[in-house]
């Protein structure tokens, strides 16, 4: 789970604050020192960094800095806030007043908001993934009628964009290839062509697209495969890749490594 919902302190205001309590004077001689010399410090209050618009000082700079971190961690839930009631609750905390809610209401306030925004996310997860599996169907159902375009049993489909006339590799094999990835919608998830270097996968490693598909590439060729979401990623998704999604991966079999 997010650490937002687990109502976690940014990790910089976390360090922060451990790096004060370390730093507390352990006898009354340091912190009357500590003390005499505040005003001091507080009087300059020079700037960490130079000429930044707004923030002229270093308690400006910092409390920029904290506020910025806790943003982006609140980002995920910011519809769920009401920003000037958690600004609120921060000045009451600073001010050493009374919390509105006890430690028990607090907890269940917690407890009742994570399990709703659960419950959103597994509803919006299925909604997407309903939806990518019907247009993952829908392409395919037109794209196989395409010239050129074969189907295997399985259902990936794919077209020899390039023929090679080398050795085709096996499922144990390690491959070297150059490739690009998309989404249905043409974004790019992956390509060693962007990194500007030839990848190198077992065979027995990869989706059973990729297995299945580079299979029947001979060394030489070039291939594009429209992957279904079950030869892919299926319900779960992956990182760039959402639920059900269909991929389309445009392959060259350079080699099989020995």
């Amino acid at each position: 789970m997010n650490s937002a919902l687990r109502f976690a302190a940014p990790l910089v205001l976390a360090s922060l604050v451990l790096s004060l309590s370390a730093c507390k004077p352990e006898n009354k001689e340091e912190a009357a020192k500590t003390e005499t010399d505040a005003p001091a410090a507080a009087a300059e209050d020079a700037p960490i960094i130079p000429d930044i618009a707004g923030l002229e000082t270093g308690k400006k700079q910092v409390s920029y800095m904290i506020g910025q971190d806790m943003g982006k961690s609140l980002s995920v839930i910011k519809d769920e806030i009401d920003l000037e009631v958690l600004t609120q609750a921060i000045a009451d905390q600073f001010a050493g007043k009374e919390s509105k809610l006890t430690a028990e209401q607090a907890l269940k306030v917690q407890e009742t908001f994570t399990a709703a925004i659960q419950a959103k996310q597994a509803a919006e997860a299925e909604a997407k993934a309903a939806k990518g599996k019907e247009e993952g169907a829908a392409f395919l159902a037109t794209n196989k009628d395409k010239p050129g375009v074969k189907v295997t049993e399985s259902g990936l489909q794919y077209q020899v964009v390039r023929a090679g006339n080398g050795p085709k590799p096996t499922s144990t094999d390690v491959v070297r290839v150059h490739y690009k990835g998309t989404l249905l919608d043409g974004t790019v998830f992956d390509s060693s062509y962007d990194r500007g270097q030839p990848a190198e996968f077992g065979l027995g490693q990869v989706i059973p697209g990729w297995s299945e598909g580079v299979a029947l590439m001979p060394v030489g060729s070039k291939y594009t495969f429209w992957i279904p979401a079950e030869l892919g990623y299926g319900e779960a998704g992956g990182g760039p890749i959402p639920p059900n999604a269909m991929l389309t991966f445009e392959v060259e079999l350079m080699e099989i490594v020995k």
